[in-house]
């Protein structure tokens, strides 16, 4: 039997587990972060034995090490991962081949209040203010008036002053009101199933607007149309991604891809199309071969 490494013990370990192993891959947790790690004598028994990897730790420094120690093929590797991670780099590299994505400005801090005026002004207001390398809609922002975007900027400032804050760039992006927000995933090229994420109707009276699931969101299975499974697979074509999560942002007029995410969370099964895990499972498998 095959021998998977899976780097996270959350829900997709909990989901994947029984169906792989039903197909022959035995999956197993190797913990990436929040350990130590002894290093000089050989490689610990605990990496032993594995034959891929499934996916690359979102702690790059201590994937590295953890890569090193395994010695496997992954199922998107630091690059895919790096690809899809930081996303201004991603709606480049999706602009430049043709996957309509939101219009957006990325600001490298510092950067003057008429450079960020001018950012402002390109849109409509409310705009977007989104950090380049977060998930889970952490510290996603909107304002209202330049005044206000320049207040949000001088926290950021504040925090990429810090000399070991590596990431120091930010986007200003148009918001899109009344888009529905879908998470479709692309195994080896092909969309295999979506999820429509939406806000509870008392949620959004409230004034909540982000529709991660983390921020009380329910993500709800969801036949998509052709076209719209088109640009999830051009997207993932794009960013070189065998295994991607694709943010779909959809309106009267406009489908675009908001973010892309390398370490998706897999949902439940009957979220997906039928075959989901024999995808899965030959992806695993071509990597190992």
């Amino acid at each position: 039997m095959l021998r998977l490494a899976m780097t996270t013990d959350a829900e997709t370990f909990e989901r994947v587990a029984d169906p792989l192993a039903e197909r022959g891959v035995e999956v197993g947790y190797v913990q990436a972060d929040e350990r130590t790690v002894a290093l000089g004598d050989g490689r610990p028994a605990e990496f032993e034995g594995f034959d891929v990897g499934f996916v690359y730790p979102s702690r790059l420094p201590e994937g590295g090490v953890i890569d090193a120690l395994l010695g496997v093929p992954w199922v998107n590797d630091r690059e895919a991962v790096l690809r899809s991670r930081h996303k201004g780099e991603a709606l480049a590299r999706l602009a430049r081949a043709g996957v309509p994505v939101p219009d957006s400005v990325v600001v490298s801090n510092p950067a003057s209040d008429a450079d960020l005026r001018e950012a402002f002004e390109r849109f409509d207001p409310p705009v977007v203010v989104k950090p380049n390398s977060t998930t889970r809609g952490t510290g996603i922002t909107k304002v209202h008036d330049v005044d206000s975007l320049l207040g949000v900027t001088d926290y950021l400032a504040l925090v990429h002053d810090y000399r070991a804050t590596g990431d120091k760039s930010f986007l200003v992006q148009e918001y899109l009101p009344e888009a529905r927000d879908y998470r479709a995933m692309v195994v080896d090229g092909a969309c295999v199933g979506a999820v429509e994420r939406r806000l509870p109707e008392g949620a959004r009276a409230a004034g909540q607007w982000k529709h991660n699931v983390h921020r009380g969101a329910v993500a709800e299975g969801v036949s998509l149309p052709d076209e719209l499974r088109a640009v999830a697979e051009d997207a993932a074509a794009a960013l070189g991604v065998d295994y991607l999560g694709v943010d779909l942002l959809v309106t009267d007029d406009r489908v675009v891809v908001g973010e892309t995410n390398a370490r998706p969370t897999v949902d439940d099964e009957t979220k997906y199309d039928p075959g989901f895990y024999d995808d899965l499972a030959a992806l695993i498998r071509s990597r190992a071969e």
